[in-house]
């Protein structure tokens, strides 16, 4: 008996997770695409803080409206820390952090502040793109570094120009750390 309740309790947590995953990064790249294509090109313009991430630390990235991802440092990892009211964290890695980055100053004895370079694609998650990716207003996909990350109606689901991966940023969260680029 008791190996029959284990074995639908291991049932029960493989659909709940079945459930909550609704893609891959790899098949939400593929759905977005096309609309990214045809997305407004946006840059960061709030300056970030920034630290070497300890291997094995562990950050919840939690934004005004709850916790969106979490993660594990590897070696060489970036913490980086937004300038927003929510002052969400999350990790990168070092080859895209000194892409991505570019260092100013020195905070503390510990986060320097960084200006941001480069630029992403971004569209809003509206009932048009919910339809076209056949989806809910809520919805769970893989993130580039594995987790399951949250997405919900008015997000800004992003992507870099090369179409490399995809992430979520909270509605509150982009407009506080993103404007159109200027041409």
């Amino acid at each position: 008996m008791k190996k029959v309740v284990l074995m639908l309790f291991i049932i029960m947590q493989s659909m709940m997770f079945a459930e909550e995953v609704d893609f891959s990064q790899k098949e939400i790249l593929e759905k977005l695409v096309p609309s990214l294509e045809t997305a407004e090109n946006y840059e960061k313009y709030r300056e970030i803080n920034a630290r070497k991430a300890v291997t094995g630390e562990e950050i919840e990235t939690v934004t005004s409206d709850g916790l969106e991802t979490k993660n594990t440092a590897q070696a060489g990892d970036y913490i980086v820390r937004n300038t927003t009211q929510a002052g969400e964290m999350y990790i990168v890695k070092k080859e895209k952090f000194e892409k991505r980055y570019k260092y100013i100053d020195e905070l503390d004895g510990r986060w320097g502040i960084y200006k941001a370079i480069g630029v992403i694609k971004a569209v809003e998650v509206d009932e048009k793109l919910i339809k076209n990716i056949g989806t809910k207003d809520e919805f769970f996909f893989t993130a580039p570094w594995g987790e399951k990350m949250v997405v919900k109606k008015e997000d800004y689901l992003v992507s870099p120009l090369d179409y490399s991966e995809v992430y979520r940023i909270a509605k509150k969260e982009f407009f506080e750390t993103y404007k159109l680029q200027e041409k």
